[in-house]
């Protein structure tokens, strides 16, 4: 959003942030991001930091990250001075990132198997795939 306009309210900017207005409220009970001010009426109102504040926190979901440390990178990035705390926080989440990928790898090769091997042709007492998920009876 090039340049400063007036503030708005919180439809106008959830929209303007690609987000719902129940996220943009659920943001601000998690104290991610705060209306700029209310108006005499009482109805909160966001600028142009808001708005970009809540795209952050939604590309950092993307990225992987939880709320909590999304919480803890706008500390990081709000005290503007020099950490490494940053590039510890990212290779922590490339890390779990890689170790669910081999997880979901190893699920990936357990259920072609099993696939590839159903011969139960409709017959689901013989079906490989429904083994072990019985009711436990």
């Amino acid at each position: 959003m090039p340049g400063t306009r007036a503030s708005v309210r919180v439809g106008a900017a959830a929209e303007a942030a690609g987000v719902h207005v129940q996220t943009l409220h659920y943001y601000e009970r998690r104290g991610l991001v705060a209306p700029r001010a209310r108006s005499a009426a009482g109805y909160r109102e966001y600028g142009d930091a808001e708005v970009a504040r809540v795209r952050a926190v939604k590309r950092a979901q993307g990225l992987g990250f939880t709320l909590e440390e999304i919480r803890e990178l706008i500390a990081l990035a709000e005290a503007r001075r020099p950490s490494r705390q940053l590039g510890v926080m990212a290779q922590r989440k490339l890390d779990q990132i890689d170790e669910k990928i081999r997880d979901l790898r190893r699920v990936q090769r357990a259920l072609r198997q099993a696939v590839e091997t159903c011969r139960c042709r409709g017959d689901l007492s013989q079906c490989r795939i429904l083994d072990g998920l019985g009711d436990g009876s």
